[in-house]
């Protein structure tokens, strides 16, 4: 399948055009596409734009309302549960790492729970809010259940993902990963591009291994059987209970603490009952913050001189792909699939968002 590169501004003009014509206000049609975009800008695909589907379709179903007023539930100084129905993910991600943040500049740290509400692109965009705060950001989300426990056959636990950001020289350390092996987004794309999905990552109804993307997918959406193996696959042997034991760790954070819906019983793809969790950390509070950051970055560069294995020359710091993959598609453009680009304009002429006023292909 072929690929398109679009140019950066142009998308964003784009996107943020379609979400206006659809009621969305101007600062919510923003924080939607700042974070979809961020997503392609650092390389992950499965996030980025190819997930404006996904949000159509939520839109349409009712699942996904712009003009939500968020309700705090409970309070204390450094923490907060926000219950916010059917309300974008994106715009309550970024309330809740701000509110995060500013209890952390007065407290020293910040937690926010958001309970009843979407899916909301990459955690570590939250995270890399309060890194730009010079604070340590830690953000998890629960999701549909996807997840298959060790020993099992049945998608019980959501993809999970956990983000933590902290300031360092040259480039912030940044990590975002799925306590399974693979997400949602990236078997998307396996479908889209109608390729087999590799050995180990995924099963199907019957908890077999599977390489049938399409069908996978069907099947979770069906809650029919199988789904996405944990962090180290389907067998203790390969560390299979590592991974199954992070997903119920951020379950924890998410969906318990929230008094959320819990992934077994979250409906609609995770469109209107997912819960996450932000925290902010001023680092601060562990002593003098240069110092920190200074053992920070000397500890990171460490790793990257370390020695390395045969046939490499380089040892990344989690960050630094995503940095540099930025940097070359704000010059170049960012890759757009045939099949993602033929739902942009499909959704973009519902509205009047005529694809070509905006690109030249």
């Amino acid at each position: 399948m072929g690929y398109v590169n679009l140019d950066v501004s142009a998308t964003r003009r784009f996107c943020e055009d379609i979400f206006k014509k659809r009621g969305f206000s101007e600062q919510e049609s923003v924080d939607f596409v700042d974070v979809l975009l961020t997503a392609d800008l650092y390389g992950i695909e499965s996030h980025g734009v190819q997930r404006l589907i996904r949000y159509h379709l939520a839109i349409e179903e009712g699942n996904l309302v712009y003009g939500v007023k968020p309700e705090i539930i409970f309070k204390t100084p450094i923490s907060a549960v926000i219950d916010a129905p059917k309300s974008i993910g994106q715009v309550m991600g970024k309330m809740g790492m701000n509110m995060a943040i500013d209890m952390a500049r007065e407290h020293g740290a910040g937690m926010v729970c958001v309970k009843n509400s979407n899916h909301f692109g990459i955690a570590g965009y939250y995270a890399a809010m309060a890194a730009a705060a010079d604070m340590v950001g830690i953000c998890m989300t629960s999701t549909e259940a996807i997840g298959i426990p060790t020993h099992g056959k049945k998608a019980m636990l959501g993809t999970n993902p956990i983000a933590v950001s902290m300031p360092a020289e040259p480039v912030n350390f940044w990590y975002d990963v799925a306590t399974t092996i693979i997400t949602r987004g990236k078997l998307e794309v396996y479908r889209k591009k109608e390729l087999p999905v590799p050995k180990g990552w995924v099963a199907d109804e019957n908890g077999k291994d599977c390489d049938d993307a399409d069908r996978v997918i069907r099947n979770i959406i069906a809650k029919a059987g199988g789904g996405i193996f944990p962090l180290g696959g389907g067998q203790e042997d390969s560390g299979s209970h590592k991974g199954y034991g992070l997903g119920i760790i951020v379950e924890m954070f998410t969906s318990i603490f929230a008094g959320g819906t819990t992934s077994p019983h979250v409906k609609h793809s995770g469109n209107a009952d997912t819960s996450f969790t932000l925290w902010a950390i001023d680092y601060g509070i562990f002593g003098n913050k240069k110092e920190i950051k200074d053992r920070m970055s000397a500890f990171l560069q460490e790793l990257r001189e370390s020695p390395k294995a045969d046939g490499h020359d380089r040892i990344y710091i989690h960050g630094e792909k995503e940095a540099e993959s930025a940097a070359e598609k704000m010059k170049n453009g960012i890759p757009v699939n045939e099949k993602t680009l033929k739902e942009m304009k499909e959704i973009g002429g519902q509205f009047g968002v005529r694809f070509e006023e905006y690109f030249s292909l």
